[in-house]
């Protein structure tokens, strides 16, 4: 226990001190860079740091699901906070976060997410969700990646919770394809509502793009179904492996 106490602590020492010095340094590239693509390189980088001082390792496969030349929407299940450094770090795309508003609020890492060009969305005004949702489909339309968590939340019992439609209103808007990835293993580095971390392999598959141009609004939960299935098989496969 004393030995996971420390580890956690080095951890947690080391994450606020380079979130200060690497988001500090994105506030003030991001006054100068307008497509965020050096800020999401500088926020990558501090996602592998907190990977190699967190002991994990992560193993990839299907890169080859992911088209460099096209834009796409990125669904990963969520399983702990770690999945934010083991897909910022290890995805080789420029992409920009869809994230709750609450994140937007932390001093500096907030700045320095708005500095990366990531996306705020408030799921409690529907006013301000649908602008969200608008100016995340321009992004997409202009060439970039958007990643969303599907489920919204963290998943308390490790299973695939129920999905969020937002994100498939996005999808069809936007009329690329959605690229479902499966993460395993984070969870039981950092389960939601424990505090002590505890370095553990994990697995990220990314599944091949899931085509939108056949749905529409009308069609979208159809559209939520399948995805939510196929991240559901293949994360159900990979867990009882």
């Amino acid at each position: 226990m004393i030995r996971h106490f420390l580890h956690t602590a080095i951890i947690v020492v080391w994450v606020v001190s380079v979130t200060i010095l690497l988001g500090i340094l994105v506030i003030l590239i991001a006054l100068v860079s307008r497509k965020g693509n050096l800020p999401h390189l500088i926020a990558r980088a501090w996602a592998r740091s907190i990977l190699l001082v967190s002991g994990i390792r992560v193993r990839i496969s299907g890169l080859e699901n992911l088209d460099l030349n096209q834009s796409c929407i990125l669904m990963p299940n969520h399983q702990s906070n770690f999945d934010i450094p083991v897909l910022l770090g290890c995805l080789p795309v420029q992409f920009r976060w869809l994230a709750k508003a609450e994140l937007f609020k932390i001093p500096i890492f907030g700045r320095g997410m708005r500095g990366c060009g990531y996306i705020s969305i408030d799921r409690s005004n529907r006013k301000s969700a649908f602008l969200s949702l608008k100016e995340a489909a321009e992004k997409i339309r202009s060439g970039v990646s958007v990643l969303i968590f599907p489920e919204g939340t963290r998943s308390r019992d490790g299973h695939i919770q129920t999905f969020k439609k937002g994100g498939f209103v996005l999808s069809v808007d936007a009329g690329v394809p959605i690229v479902p990835i499966v993460i395993t293993g984070t969870r039981h580095i950092m389960p939601k509502g424990r505090l002590l971390i505890r370095a553990q392999p994990v697995e990220m598959k990314i599944l091949e793009p899931i085509p939108t141009s056949g749905y529409t609004r009308k069609t979208k939960d159809d559209l939520m179904q399948t995805v939510r299935e196929t991240i559901r098989t293949t994360f159900n496969e990979s867990t009882s492996e």
